[in-house]
């Protein structure tokens, strides 16, 4: 399937590559293997698409219901499990625990990571696979009594909150420079604040002057997202995926036919964007690529 869009020229027509998932969320692109990782969280799968074949795998299943993910400088996947409450490590297939709790007391459930130049591991901790009725993972209790983003060294060491102020975060990324980091809050309606993406200065490893990048609307949410090399922050909005520039202006928006939940640069170059919506893996090729990314190779 091809859809046609009209995004200032950032981004060509949408593909339909892969449909069958309840929730499919957290994709990074694995340069080792060429390939697009992601989980379909409800059935407790992570599954694999290769471009080069256009063939869909199961890379993994009773994962734990994993979420979000990145890759880290050695080629490791990092990413976020809601059953085992923890940031954890795929190396080659072996998975192993990086932070499972804090201060002694169980996470909620990791929901989305970055791994910044550094080695630093930081990730965002809302309840949404301890819920009642969650089908993300296992119901339970807030141990810490709070939603934190969290920064711990590579081995999950200094773990410290570095936004407390937020009601439930979610996606995360840096800026280019690593200067700022942006943080999307999904708890909305439920908890009498705004959908919004807020952004934080880093300044020696904490995030100080909090304030909004850009509120969205009941309809168009922000859920995950990554920045590219200009800075541009590139979201899931609801039925869409949104470009904004660094000072909040919105760029581009092109519509999807349900829900998008995250989105990851990949491909040979780069430069292409997959999406994860609700059953669906889509794709656009771009002008631009990931920030975090272009930092690895130069």
């Amino acid at each position: 399937m091809r859809a046609e869009s009209t995004v200032e020229g950032l981004m060509g027509p949408l593909e339909l590559l892969f449909t069958g998932t309840i929730w499919a969320e957290g994709p990074v692109w694995v340069p080792s293997s060429q390939t697009v990782r992601w989980s379909d969280i409800p059935n407790n799968r992570i599954l694999e698409f290769e471009p080069s074949t256009g063939q869909t795998r199961e890379y993994a299943t009773g994962v734990e219901f994993t979420n979000g993910r990145t890759l880290d400088a050695d080629g490791s996947v990092v990413q976020c499990s809601h059953g085992r409450r923890r940031v954890e490590r795929d190396r080659d297939g072996v998975v192993t625990a990086v932070v499972d709790s804090f201060e002694g007391r169980r996470l909620n459930s990791p929901n989305d990571v970055v791994v910044a130049r550094d080695g630093t591991v930081w990730f965002t901790d809302p309840p949404y696979g301890i819920l009642p009725g969650t089908n993300e993972g296992h119901e339970g209790e807030q141990e810490y009594g709070a939603c934190y983003v969290f920064r711990c060294g590579p081995g999950g060491e200094d773990l410290t909150p570095v936004v407390t102020d937020m009601v439930h975060p979610n996606g995360l990324a840096f800026s280019p420079d690593e200067s700022l980091l942006y943080v999307a809050d999904t708890a909305g309606l439920r908890h009498d604040v705004p959908f919004r993406i807020a952004v934080y200065d880093v300044v020696g490893g904490s995030c100080r002057n909090g304030r909004t990048f850009v509120e969205l609307d009941d309809a168009h949410p922000s859920d995950g997202f990554r920045v590219d090399v200009e800075g541009r922050v590139w979201t899931s909005a609801g039925p869409s995926v949104r470009v904004y520039a660094p000072d909040g202006a919105l760029l581009a928006e092109t519509e999807l036919p349900e829900t998008v939940s995250n989105v990851c640069f990949g491909g040979p170059d780069g430069h292409e964007l997959y999406i994860t919506a609700t059953t669906s893996l889509y794709r656009l090729r771009t002008t631009t690529r990931d920030a975090a990314q272009a930092s690895r190779v130069g």
